[in-house]
């Protein structure tokens, strides 16, 4: 991971509303969860996929993937792990190298997307006991 997720102290204040993950231009990119794609296309001239997961509540998660120029349309089916496109290159985001920026958000709220997975959610067992 090159940077974590940074949530801002208010909606509107700067933070790192996502993760970046090291990537190769070029890459395929991958659904992180089964869904519905939900929107393919340029945000701010930057390519961007979003994955609408219906199965994970209300208002249902979503996840974005930036930027990754999208391979399949709108309204497409996709399962975990199933390829959504590739990684564009040069778009800037993390300085001086390519990256993929992934985004989980719930509504308009921004979660941290390896929450997605029970990420950093801890058990606490006692010593000597059986499991």
């Amino acid at each position: 991971m090159l940077a974590r997720f940074e949530a801002p102290p208010k909606p509107w204040a700067a933070g790192h509303r996502g993760v970046d993950l090291a990537a190769a231009a070029g890459a395929e990119i991958r659904s992180a969860a089964p869904g519905v794609v939900t929107f393919s296309g340029l945000v701010a001239g930057r390519p961007v996929v979003t994955v609408t997961h219906p199965a994970s509540g209300t208002p249902p998660l979503r996840t974005t993937y930036l930027p990754v120029a999208g391979s399949v349309t709108v309204g497409t089916t996709v399962a975990a792990g199933q390829v959504i496109g590739r990684l564009s290159p040069g778009t800037g985001h993390c300085a001086g190298r390519d990256c993929l920026h992934w985004g989980l958000l719930r509504g308009e709220r921004y979660l941290d997307p390896p929450a997605l997975f029970g990420a950093g959610a801890a058990r606490l067992l006692p010593l000597g006991r059986d499991r």
